[in-house]
């Protein structure tokens, strides 16, 4: 009688749609949940972005490392809500811990460090559970260039984690869905040679062979000069830059030096004036959040097609 009692109970569970034990690959590890999280906090500006397509704010206390470098838009603000940033720039453990977190999103230079104090195994101590962003996967295992799909893989993971499968595969199917209508109708050349310029100004702060950008650029029929560089972001050489001459040159905008200054700046100095993306004036502006793993990407596809392919 126990038994057919037990049995009773179990199918209700089922019927109720009861949460079943998912592992999901997080790169070289796999995370198991039995339940899904409730106490999660996302890490900067994109990452955060993709808990809220997926309508997880419910699910949150709170995200890090946004105001620090980037600022929330309109869009941004009112997807948060009420939720406090516990920290502009990367969290503390003591952070994490202190606000009872169980989940973590964040990657490799997304608000962890290789070696540094929050790292998956740090935190496993307390509970708290990492999913770590897939471009960022580069910094510690080997991976294959830059894809749009690392930002599908991760919707869909998020997706398993937190029992929303079915809105996460919606929301990757109309994305697959707008891009390819878009691309299907987009009449390109020779691919165009295209400089991604984030920062720096004795040397350039850039997007290479395992950074977004690069898919973003290919995808709208670029090609990212800085292919050869097999690094996610990472600084080169001026040198470098005039080398490969440049057609087009796509600038991230945030932090305290404006896109416009950014652009002054090229458009300036001696060294570059032989550049044809200088000489033609050919620059497109970024947002730091669309040239970042996230729901923006599709967006930023069309602004470089668009800049890349103007007639």
């Amino acid at each position: 009688m126990k038994q057919m009692t037990l049995g009773a109970a179990a199918l209700s569970l089922i019927a109720c749609g009861a949460f079943a034990e998912t592992t999901v690959a997080s790169c070289n590890r796999t995370v198991t949940f039995d339940t899904p999280p409730e106490r999660a906090i996302s890490n900067d500006v994109n990452l955060t972005e993709m808990m809220l397509v997926l309508g997880l704010t419910d699910r949150m206390v709170g995200y890090t490392g946004i105001n620090g470098w980037n600022k929330l838009d309109a869009d941004m603000r009112s997807g948060v809500g009420e939720l406090p940033e516990l920290s502009e720039r990367y969290p503390s453990k003591e952070v994490l811990v202190g606000a009872n977190a169980d989940f973590y999103f964040a990657g490799w230079n997304y608000g962890m460090k290789v070696g540094g104090e929050v790292t998956p195994e740090t935190l496993e101590p307390f509970g708290i559970k990492v999913y770590e962003l897939t471009e960022s996967c580069t910094h510690i295992m080997q991976k294959g260039k830059a894809s749009i799909d690392d930002m599908y893989v991760d919707l869909m993971n998020l997706g398993k984690i937190f029992d929303v499968e079915d809105k996460a595969a919606s929301l990757i199917n109309g994305y697959k869905a707008e891009l390819d209508s878009f691309t299907d109708n987009l009449k390109t050349g020779e691919p165009l040679r295209v400089f991604v310029y984030d920062s720096g100004e004795d040397a350039p702060f850039t997007a290479g062979l395992y950074a977004m950008p690069t898919a973003l650029i290919e995808a709208a029929g670029g090609v990212n000069v800085m292919n050869g560089f097999e690094k996610s972001w990472g600084t080169v050489t001026w040198e470098e830059v005039v080398e490969q001459n440049p057609e087009m040159i796509v600038i991230i905008n945030y932090g305290s030096v404006t896109a416009e200054q950014k652009r002054d700046f090229l458009l300036s100095n001696p060294a570059f004036a032989d550049l044809d993306a200088v000489k033609n004036d050919r620059f497109v502006t970024l947002e730091y959040v669309e040239a970042t793993p996230g729901p923006r990407n599709i967006k930023a596809i069309k602004t470089l097609a668009e800049a890349f392919w103007a007639k």
